[in-house]
């Protein structure tokens, strides 16, 4: 039966299948049911920016409920550090703790609490949509590394960054980011697109759950990555079957993390990807994760160019025309 341990941010991990934030990792329940299923590992929902400021005596007002089970999305702090605490006593994988935000504020001082509660790593989600003509790409750039010094400074526990896709030499920051202290990156951060309401006129939150298609984005860029640095590669957005992550295994990334697939089908769905995944690597003569990973990351296939634009006009010509 073929190995699924893997390393991730130096961490050791019985599978590549990493529960990532969402209202699952938000309870203990959820968590000790994707820990049944199989997980590696489990990525908290992220502590917002906007909750820092969050009276804690405010939080967690139901005295039937203990903080740590309303520790969701919105809960506050002190919620979210009891979360972590109890998450750690109850379960004997690696829990990540995760932060969201924009500014330095009060990352560092929370960071520190997240390692004091017994987070195993950090990942820091900076989500930040610049819409200031006058804000420069590099003058963003600079708002991350500061970050993530910061954060560094304050923190000994592994730290991971969760970007965007958008940003004009992705390659030349995640190298800024591994110098400010970055251990791993997670690619990529799904921003959640407003849509509009014609008929009310308003701007309307929308939440579309990910699909398998777009896998194509982080498989690109952790193909171009993997083996720069030395960095941790986690594969974020479209990962929903066995195929998917042999394909962001092959590309080079020591994990693939799940959010969606999850919501849709419930933990369970964990225990019919490893087994798919055991019997893939079965059938192919892969007996580790190790033999796996990188096979076709741009340093090892033949063609690198084909992850930057030598296939493009192949691609284009693939999709024949409609006959009349």
């Amino acid at each position: 039966m073929a190995d699924l341990r893997t390393r991730y941010l130096g961490l050791e991990l019985q599978s590549p299948l990493v529960a990532s934030a969402s209202p699952l990792t938000g309870s203990l329940d959820g968590l000790r049911r994707l820990e049944a299923a199989g997980v590696g590992a489990v990525v908290l929902p992220s502590l917002f920016e906007e909750e820092l400021a969050t009276d804690q005596d405010q939080v967690g007002s139901d005295p039937g409920v203990s903080r740590a089970e309303q520790a969701g999305y919105g809960a506050g702090p002190a919620a979210y550090h009891s979360l972590v605490e109890q998450a750690k006593q109850m379960l004997s994988i690696p829990v990540i703790a995760s932060l969201n935000g924009t500014s330095r504020g009060g990352w560092v001082r929370h960071a520190a609490r997240l390692e004091e509660a017994g987070a195993d790593a950090l990942e820091l989600n900076i989500y930040y949509v610049s819409s200031r003509p006058g804000l420069s790409g590099g003058e963003v750039e600079g708002n991350y590394l500061d970050i993530v010094r910061e954060v560094r400074r304050a923190i000994g526990i592994p730290l991971a960054v969760k970007l965007s896709p958008f940003f004009s030499s992705l390659a030349n920051l995640a190298g800024q980011l591994v110098e400010a202290g970055a251990n791993g990156l997670v690619l990529f951060n799904r921003f959640y697109q407003p849509d509009i309401d014609i008929e009310a006129m308003e701007v309307l939150p929308a939440l579309e759950l990910s699909s398998s298609a777009e896998l194509r984005l982080p498989l690109r860029w952790i193909a171009i990555l993997h083996r720069r640095w030395g960095i941790s590669l986690a594969a974020s957005t479209g990962v929903h079957t066995a195929e998917d992550v042999v394909k962001v295994l092959v590309a080079g990334a020591d994990v693939a993390m799940m959010t969606s697939a999850l919501l849709h089908n419930g933990p369970d769905h964990l225990r019919s990807v490893e087994m798919r995944l055991r019997d893939w690597m079965d059938a192919h003569r892969y007996e580790t994760i190790d033999q796996l990973r990188g096979r076709l990351s741009q340093r090892s296939v033949p063609d690198p160019a084909a992850f930057e634009r030598a296939n493009y006009i192949k691609t284009l010509a693939s999709r024949t025309a409609p006959r009349r």
